[in-house]
This record gives C-alpha cells, structure tokens and sequence, in this order.
C-alpha cells in the first residue's frame, strides 16, 4: 500500500502514464487516413477526462495534507503543466473534427512522433521524480527542450509548405491551425521539463 503521502507521486505517475497513453494513440491515429474523427475527438476528451481526476486528486489531497514530499507549490505547478499536455493534445483531435479533416500528411505525422517522445521523456522524469532521483530527470528535460525545438522548426517548414502548395484557403487555414496546436502541445511539453528543472535546483 501507498502511504499517505505518497499519494502524491503515485497520482503524477498516473497522469504521466495518461499522456504516454494519449499520445501514443494520437500518433497510431493520425499515421493513416483519419476514418472516423468524431470517434477520434471523443476517444481522445475521454483521455483529457482522466487527466482531468488526477488533477482533482492532487488538489484535494494538497487541501487536506499537512506534509508533502515535495513543496506544495512545486506539486501544484507540475499537475498543471501536465495537464496542459493533455488539454492540448484534445484541442488537437476536436480540431481534425471541427474542420473533418481526414487525411493527415507528413508534418502531421512528424508533430505527432515528437510528441510521442516528448511524453517518452515526461514519463521516464516522473518516475524518476517519484524515486527521488533527481539529478537523473535532468537528461530527460534536455531531450524535452531539443525535442520542442524541433518542432519549432517543424511548424515553420509546414507553414511554408501550406502556403507554396495549397491553393484552397480553406483547407490552408485548417491546416496552419493545426500545425499551430501541435506546436503549442510541444511548449506545453517544454514546460514540464522547465517545472521539473526548477525542482530539481529546490531540492538538490
């Protein structure tokens, strides 16, 4: 059994699982065409869902728990940002839906193998986190940051593709937005890596 206190670092272990979870599936998603979004953006707010318990968990628990393993502020940040994680990769999916678009291409494949090793990364530090180890999280954010500059420059190269190679405005729009929320799941990502590198300077 857990104890008490321990509650805490059994509960990021589980969001970290929930966005290795989520993004994997988005990544096997989106590697074909995309034959039913709707089901696609359900699956994926159904995820965004479980993320939403184990926020609830850590604030509730953070309300009625005295002593905590690390400082509360420091627990609060971090279930934040990986909440964020989620919350941007479903405003991804609702995205495929709200426009249908079904085929994906290869800067959509190309975000979403970035993000499945970016959530690689988050899982491997919260593990580590949970262990205490602190100074071994710090190889794990600095794959997190070259990861975000990478999709950095993902985004300006799909961005410039768009507009040299699709002729309907609409279907440019649809598609920029979308590269432009893979993106900001990718800063999302930077930040929990930014999060945990502050703890690890509080705690070492």
């Amino acid at each position: 059994m857990f104890k008490k206190k321990d509650i805490f670092f059994k509960t990021l272990e589980e969001m970290a699982d929930i966005i290795h979870e989520t993004v994997d599936r988005f990544a096997t998603y989106v590697n074909g065409d995309l034959p039913n979004v709707t089901a696609f953006a359900k699956e994926m707010k159904d995820f965004e869902h479980k993320g939403d318990k184990c926020t609830h968990i850590i604030l509730t628990e953070l309300n009625k728990t005295f002593i905590t393993p690390i400082e509360r502020e420091d627990i609060m940040e971090l279930i934040k940002k990986l909440d964020d994680v989620l919350d941007g990769i479903e405003a991804c999916a609702s995205r495929f839906e709200m426009y249908q678009v079904t085929k994906s291409d290869p800067y959509i494949r190309n975000f979403a193998d970035c993000l499945r090793r970016c959530s690689e990364e988050i899982k491997g530090a919260i593990y580590l986190l949970s262990q205490k180890k602190l100074l071994a999280i710090q190889p794990h954010c600095v794959k997190i940051n070259e990861l975000e500059n990478e999709a950095d420059d993902l985004m300006r190269q799909g961005i410039k593709h768009l507009f040299q190679n699709v002729k309907d405005p609409i279907e440019l729009i649809k598609h920029k937005e979308i590269y432009e929320r893979l993106e900001q799941t990718t800063d999302s990502c930077e930040d929990v890596a930014n999060t945990l590198q502050s703890i690890i300077m509080r705690n070492s």
